[in-house]
């Protein structure tokens, strides 16, 4: 009797995980990617020599769901830590330190925030105001521009916040969800007047008078608080082939699902070229594509309709990267801190800025004689900078930053990475938006889905939607007769 059977549609972290979970299964499992290659927006490739990340390059330690994964899958000896937490702003024409006590640019102490120069006079003026403004009311979800703005200020929103958020979304305030991308803060708020105190309600104590006038920039000792982020390394993007290689999962690149049909005993799924299209017929079905992918899938679908409507409003950014290799005589002085983030109001080509052979000591070590840097370019609304060819975001992305660092001569090595398409925005109702998915896919059988677009864009959340997706289609199965 063969045994049951499940395809997951797309080959990226969310796709590779849910296949990775389903090893010890039983079932027979089967991965589609339509692409020629495995990983989704995890790839890693050599820079000077030195194999280097160019898409994702760290997960959050704190949830545990990246490091559980990485080692069940053995590569837990390779995890590594960042060597600084340090990081700045480059905005009112120069670099400043990053206030410690914020949440995602939401700050907890406006001392602090005076000190790093961020704001003008009138700006923190207007952040203080939040202080003694009367509750907001809840009035449903709205921007983070407007939740946010509406406490502090739009110069707080544009030059604090807008950059935290814009590195983890390519996306505009003016847009994103208060509630989907700050839901912590959003639910700390609701038992506090002040937002500053609900942000201050989700951070460490503040420290002493002793270990505040220690490290420079206003970061705290490295022994403060357990790391944030954590890599691999030999980067995050050697992630996806072990996880495939250890899935016992068939895995195909170059074939692309096209369609999607009912049938008396399961699912049939149309894969390949319209000229030459191949059936494979599966018992469940984890969709682990994009929204507007996994939309045009469940459209045709008797009962899919509104689940493909939900997912068809979800926007996508582009953006890319950009990395450069320095000889160490480039920079007049070693950088302190591991980057720096611009906002979109000060106009520049680049959005985010990461020194990664400072951040990961790793790196430093074995691209000796360079300083590796990596650039981010391109928010939602900016397509047109992506049109230009690779030299001239490569030339725009070195004076950017030699203007903001005083970096010296050209790189002797470049790559760009284009990720068209490649951010989900959590847009304003998004919530609401993901619970007409997931209730419109909870009507069709043995269907489940997972992926950045639903509960969190970084690699523990895709992971998590991968695992609560795998749990979706072992009790369908569980459900089904035994005999075939």
């Amino acid at each position: 009797m063969a045994p049951r059977s499940v395809a997951v549609i797309g080959g990226g972290i969310s796709g590779l995980a849910a296949a990775f979970l389903l090893r010890d299964s039983g079932l027979d499992v089967i991965v589609l990617e339509g692409s020629p290659r495995l990983g989704g927006k995890l790839a890693v490739s050599e820079v000077a020599g030195v194999p280097v990340d160019a898409g994702a390059e760290a997960l959050l330690a704190r949830r545990p769901e990246g490091t559980d994964l990485i080692a069940a899958a053995g590569l837990a000896g390779e995890l590594v830590l960042p060597g600084t937490t340090a990081a700045g702003i480059w905005t009112r024409g120069q670099l400043r330190p990053l206030p410690r006590r914020q949440f995602m640019g939401v700050p907890a102490d406006f001392d602090e925030l005076a000190a790093t120069g961020i704001l003008s006079g009138a700006g923190l003026a207007r952040a203080r105001d939040d202080l003694t403004r009367p509750a907001s009311p809840a009035d449903g979800d709205q921007s983070v521009t407007s939740r946010v703005g509406g406490r502090f200020g739009a110069e707080l929103v544009d030059r604090l916040v807008e950059p935290l958020l814009g590195g983890v979304y390519a996306g505009s305030c003016d847009d994103l969800s208060f509630e989907a991308t700050l839901p912590a803060l959003a639910q700390a708020a609701r038992g506090h007047s002040s937002l500053a105190e609900a942000a201050a309600s989700l951070l460490p104590p503040a420290p002493g008078p002793s270990a505040a006038a220690g490290p420079a920039a206003g970061n705290p000792p490295a022994s403060a608080a357990r790391p944030v982020f954590t890599t691999l390394s030999g980067g995050l993007g050697s992630l996806p082939a072990t996880l495939a290689a250890q899935s016992k999962a068939r895995v195909r690149t170059g074939s692309m699902v096209r369609e999607l049909a009912r049938t008396a005993t399961g699912w049939r799924l149309t894969v390949g070229s319209a000229h030459a299209p191949e059936a494979v017929d599966v018992d469940a079905v984890i969709i682990a594509a994009p929204g507007r992918p996994a939309s045009r899938l469940l459209e045709p679908v008797s009962g899919g309709a509104a689940a493909s409507a939900a997912l068809a409003e979800i926007k996508y950014a582009s953006m890319a990267i950009v990395t450069l290799a320095y000889p160490e005589e480039a920079l007049p002085a070693p950088p302190g801190g591991s980057g720096f983030l611009v906002p979109a109001v000060d106009r520049h080509a680049v959005k985010a800025v990461t020194f990664s052979s400072v951040k990961w000591p790793h790196l430093r070590q074995e691209a000796a004689g360079y300083y590796i840097v990596r650039c981010s370019v391109g928010r939602l609304g900016e397509e047109a900078i992506l049109q230009r060819d690779d030299s001239e975001l490569a030339a725009l992305a070195a004076a950017d930053l030699a203007t903001a660092t005083g970096v010296r001569g050209q790189p002797s090595d470049v790559r760009v990475t284009r990720w068209g398409g490649g951010l989900p925005q959590y847009s304003v109702g998004h919530l609401d938006r993901v619970a007409r998915i997931r209730a419109g896919v909870a009507a069709l059988p043995g269907i489940a889905v997972c992926g950045a677009a639903y509960d969190g864009v970084g690699i523990p959340a895709c992971i998590a939607t991968a695992r609560l997706a795998v749990e979706q289609v072992q009790a369908y199965v569980a459900t089904l007769p035994a005999d075939n």
